[in-house]
């Protein structure tokens, strides 16, 4: 008879209702769930994005979901605030691919997993700005030469040779801040080296990119250097190949004529002091000492003709 009373009935079903709203919820829950954390958007494509050094989440979070890469922006910023190492996001190219969920994608971009192979360019010593840019023209679909040397034309000098591995979409700026800084890190390894030697930095590159034209390498860089700054010393023009210019023109030349290694650099910090004034290579390439103007053109003669 209980079953039948009306307020029980009607105790019973405000019960049921109450589970069937919590239930509805809880399924509503794991729908929205889904939908925003582990469903990829619809009609997902493999996608490549970069991310410039010190860009902001928010800018990130825009390009993500306007290259329809994530669902939600505020998803992935919950993600990234849980799953970012003590770097940050970290800076470089990225390639999404389809139907990646949206805590992967915060994964890779926190702990820097590009899922893209890098491009390895190993710059030589001796280049100038211009062959730089060339190089870097034949290894990266979207570098601008013009913008390059446009930007790079106070750098020339101070741009590290070196291998580096860059990314297809790495900006003209990016990439002469990554060649620049490995000058500074390499350069402040030396610099009591090159306070003792009593010459300016800008002196030392300038003479460093002077013998990467002039030496023929280790074995006589260094006493080639010492030869050059002599000439220096005496007031005699310099006299190289490598700048015509200075054999009408007494000193250094004002700037850098490429981007000399560490081999040079060296060598102009610490030059082998000699008796010799003028030197030569043959065409097998070995270098031959002369004390006098005389015994430099009897070299010539027989070494050269």
């Amino acid at each position: 008879m209980d079953g039948n009373n009306p307020g029980i009935i009607s105790q019973k079903n405000k019960i049921i209702k109450k589970l069937t709203f919590k239930f509805i919820l809880i399924i509503g829950f794991f729908v929205l769930v889904l939908y925003l954390f582990l469903l990829a958007p619809f009609k997902s494509t493999d996608t490549i994005i970069h991310i410039s050094e010190g860009q902001s989440v928010s800018s990130i979070t825009e390009e993500l979901k306007e290259k329809n890469a994530i669902r939600s922006e505020i998803a992935f910023k919950v993600f990234i605030r849980l799953l970012k190492s003590g770097k940050g996001i970290i800076a470089g190219d990225y390639k999404i691919e389809k139907n990646t969920p949206i805590w992967t994608v915060a994964w890779q971009v926190s702990r820097g997993h590009h899922n893209l192979e890098p491009v390895k360019v190993t710059i030589r010593e001796g280049l100038t700005n211009e062959d730089i840019a060339n190089l870097l023209a034949q290894k990266l679909a979207s570098f601008r030469k013009d913008i390059f040397i446009s930007l790079s034309n106070d750098k020339q000098g101070y741009l590290f040779p070196d291998t580096y591995f860059l990314f297809p979409l790495d900006t003209t700026e990016e990439i002469i801040e990554k060649l620049s800084y490995n000058f500074e890190i390499r350069i402040s390894k030396i610099s009591s080296q090159i306070d003792k030697s009593g010459k300016s930095l800008s002196e030392i590159i300038i003479m460093a990119s002077i013998l990467e034209g002039e030496s023929g390498g280790k074995e006589d860089s260094a006493l080639i250097s010492g030869i050059l700054w002599k000439r220096i010393y005496m007031g005699m023009p310099l006299q190289v190949d490598v700048d015509k210019s200075t054999y009408t023109t007494k000193g250094l030349p004002k700037e850098p004529l490429n981007n000399p290694g560490l081999l040079m650099i060296n060598s102009a910090i610490n030059p082998i002091g000699s008796s010799y004034l003028y030197y030569l290579h043959d065409k097998n390439g070995k270098v031959h000492f002369a004390k006098s103007y005389n015994e430099h053109r009897q070299n010539i003669n027989i070494y050269l003709k």
